[in-house]
């Protein structure tokens, strides 16, 4: 596997990066930070299977934008969005926040276990990565996870142990909420205004 000390922008990447810096005023390049770690976190997702940022990646994005590396590292580490290590091909991301505690993330991370994964380790197959971490910004639909970009909400033992098994066998599972509701609309659908057109 590559230090990544050899980083540069994929083609298309590279277009990219220069759009995301346009977005900013001349002088606030710095403010494109985020979304070149994430441009870059995919890259390497692309180029190794597994979405992270190695120290030289961020050092790269530094760079580009006129940052000290530091202050890029110190953006790469506050996010949880960022993995500074390998993760597994699925990165399940239970929310432990308050809302999803009292609704049952216990069971969630419960589910988890029996299926062998441990929090911030990858499984030995390489599949998953388990992480614990704050608000997922879903609450009124808790307990929810989120795995890579996806967002899978009001959550029980069985349902977390059904997304499980369908990404062991290389399916997709239904994301959203496991319950049929839309959006955070209360359980059973709309209570109040019901005749708004």
């Amino acid at each position: 596997m590559s230090d990544f000390t050899d980083f540069k922008w994929s083609d298309a990447n590279a277009v990219e990066a220069e759009r995301i810096i346009g977005r900013y005023p001349k002088g606030r390049e710095n403010s494109a930070i985020m979304p070149l770690l994430w441009l870059a976190q995919y890259q390497v997702a692309a180029q190794t299977g597994v979405a992270w940022l190695p120290l030289p990646v961020i050092e790269f994005v530094a760079a580009q934008i006129g940052m000290p590396k530091i202050r890029a590292l110190e953006v790469a580490t506050f996010y949880t969005m960022y993995n500074l290590k390998p993760v597994g091909r699925f990165h399940v991301q239970v929310c432990g926040t308050t809302p999803c505690m009292l609704r049952g993330s216990d069971d969630v991370l419960r589910a988890c276990a029996d299926k062998g994964l441990k929090k911030g380790e990858v499984t030995n197959d390489g599949l998953f990565t388990l992480t614990e971490v704050e608000c997922l910004g879903a609450c009124a639909n808790a307990p929810m996870v989120q795995v890579n970009d996806d967002n899978y909400e009001d959550l029980t033992y069985e349902t977390m142990t059904a997304i499980l098994d369908d990404l062991i066998a290389g399916r997709t599972p239904k994301a959203g909420s496991q319950i049929g509701r839309t959006a955070s609309c209360p359980e059973g659908g709309p209570t109040s205004l019901k005749e708004i057109a």
